[in-house]
């Protein structure tokens, strides 16, 4: 089932990097107390997601943060050693946190997941955008597969 507007967000184990290496994260310590713009890509270094996806994010970091975002995330169905290299490649390091679902069991609980095997992919999380006040999905935007619109940043900024 895929989480509707109202709904707490499900807890979940990231993976996140510290200064001593990887470290786990609660979800419910990321979006508690915080509103927070959420969004998943299929994958790191993937053409639309390096290109568009994560650097609109970035662009957009202080408009988002104007209209009252505490925290970006960016999720993935990627390990943590991944992201954090996309994130240093990305220069997104003080803008964005970044946090591996390397089980995909994130984006499962949100119903949000795919089979991207015909791609060589296996399991990844959709594309899609969250905005989440204390928990709470106050917002949810989910491409359709192939498409790039409502999850970008500047779509997210025109909710708040």
């Amino acid at each position: 089932m895929t989480i509707k507007i109202g709904e707490k967000l499900p807890e979940a184990t990231f993976m996140t990097m510290t200064a001593d290496g990887p470290a786990p994260l609660q979800a419910s310590d990321v979006f508690a107390g915080k509103t927070v713009a959420l969004f998943s890509l299929p994958g790191a270094f993937t053409p639309t997601c390096s290109a568009q996806h994560l650097p609109g994010y970035k662009e957009q970091a202080q408009a988002l943060h104007d209209k009252g975002v505490d925290t970006i995330v960016c999720t993935s169905v990627n390990d943590v050693f991944v992201l954090h290299a996309w994130e240093k490649d990305q220069g997104t390091m003080d803008d964005i946190q970044m946090l591996a679902d390397g089980n995909g069991s994130f984006a499962k609980a949100l119903g949000l997941d795919f089979d991207g095997s015909a791609f060589g992919m296996g399991t990844r999380g959709q594309r899609f955008s969250i905005l989440v006040k204390d928990g709470v999905a106050t917002h949810i935007n989910v491409e359709e597969p192939g498409e790039f619109r409502v999850s970008a940043a500047e779509y997210l900024l025109e909710q708040l």
